[in-house]
């Protein structure tokens, strides 16, 4: 049965539906000139929100999907690897009996190279024999107790690229202080030089022109150079917007990371302090900059991604988030994909003094061949 229609509804609806339809049709008051404003200022914030957090979410789901899947049978160590080592191995701190519980550590790893903090450079380059006094007494040492593991020396130093201070790799008699200080080191027995000078900005030709300078030394030394590089733009050209929001780029291009690696026998990627906040967003990321890596090193270059030994929790680096489980995985699912038989590749583990045994476990657990 029809429901009744409300008293008075046919009159309501008769006198004057015209005017009643035409009062729903004009509209609001306009706002006032603050009103108007305020309403602008809000679309433009949320504007500006979306324009931000949708592709920073499109990229970090990117990177969870790129922690996915299995890395490729024979993805192990190649018996290349590298680790850093703390000062105290050159300035009277370690002693023989600390030389044989390294060796203990290392036996039956893949590491190959000991980078030896050895410096820092003074800011005009030089470096005094007073900052690697026992060099001689630990390279005879390793050598020992290490046959066929090298001994180089870790040189660096803040660079004047964000604040007055620091070394200033575009004056001329800097880079050739550098090489200076390099060619001492090596005359002091080490197995050849690495280096870390931060932070270098993406393009500068002043670095590349010190490479040059300082693979011909090592080249007539027979030893190999090192250095340490900063990671790939994970987005196109991020270094510069990253550059101008906060005036850090932090990233390098790939096209300069390319240029850095065909001037060096080895090329370390400091692949931690990157932002992430979860294991599997770090896995993925350290497997989007393996790959990235591999794409513009060439064959005779040797490459390693560097493995977060340490545990700080500070903007940039979350312990709970940057593991060696997550980057041993994220190394070989971006070398299964990019050049899963690359033969001068491996991993550096950085720092010896700051690593658990929990770290060399996963370190052994992931990375090293299964028997």
């Amino acid at each position: 049965m029809d429901s009744e229609a409300p008293p008075g509804a046919d009159a309501e609806a008769g006198t004057d539906a015209g005017t009643r339809t035409q009062a729903h049709e004009e509209p609001a008051t306009a706002p006032s000139g603050p009103g108007r404003r305020l309403r602008l200022v809000r679309r433009l914030a949320l504007a500006l929100v979306l324009v931000l957090v949708l592709p920073l979410l499109a990229a970090e789901t990117a990177l969870r999907v790129n922690f996915t899947g299995e890395a490729a049978d024979g993805t192990y160590t190649r018996n290349q690897d590298a680790i850093w080592l703390g000062h105290a191995w050159v300035d009277g701190r370690k002693k023989d009996a600390d030389v044989q519980a390294l060796a203990r550590r290392l036996e039956g790893t893949g590491i190959r190279d000991l980078y030896v903090h050895a410096g820092p450079l003074e800011h005009d380059g030089t470096l005094p024999e007073s900052a690697y006094s026992e060099a001689r007494w630990l390279v005879a040492s390793v050598h020992r107790a290490l046959p066929g593991v090298r001994v180089q020396a870790w040189l660096g130093d803040k660079l004047a690229t964000e604040s007055p201070d620091g070394l200033r790799l575009e004056r001329a008699r800097t880079r050739a202080n550098v090489v200076a200080s390099t060619r001492a080191v090596l005359a002091a027995g080490f197995d050849g030089a690495h280096f870390d000078l931060e932070p270098l900005h993406s393009g500068d030709t002043d670095y590349l022109d010190l490479l040059d300078d300082l693979h011909a030394l090592t080249r007539a030394h027979h030893v190999p150079l090192s250095v340490a590089a900063h990671q790939i733009d994970p987005l196109p050209a991020f270094h510069a917007l990253w550059g101008t929001l906060a005036g850090h780029p932090k990233w390098w291009s790939q096209a300069y990371f390319g240029q850095v690696a065909r001037r060096v026998d080895q090329i370390a990627v400091m692949s931690y302090d990157t932002m992430q906040p979860l294991q599997s967003l770090y896995g993925g990321y350290v497997a989007q900059q393996t790959s990235l890596a591999l794409e513009v090193t060439p064959p005779t270059t040797h490459l390693l991604m560097g493995l977060p030994f340490f545990h700080e929790n500070r903007f940039g680096h979350r312990a709970h988030a940057e593991t060696v489980p997550a980057a041993v995985r994220g190394v070989r699912l971006g070398l299964s994909r990019t050049d899963r038989d690359r033969a001068r590749f491996g991993v550096a583990l950085y720092v010896d003094f700051a690593a658990t045994e929990a770290d060399w476990s996963a370190y052994r657990e992931g990375w090293l061949r299964p028997s």
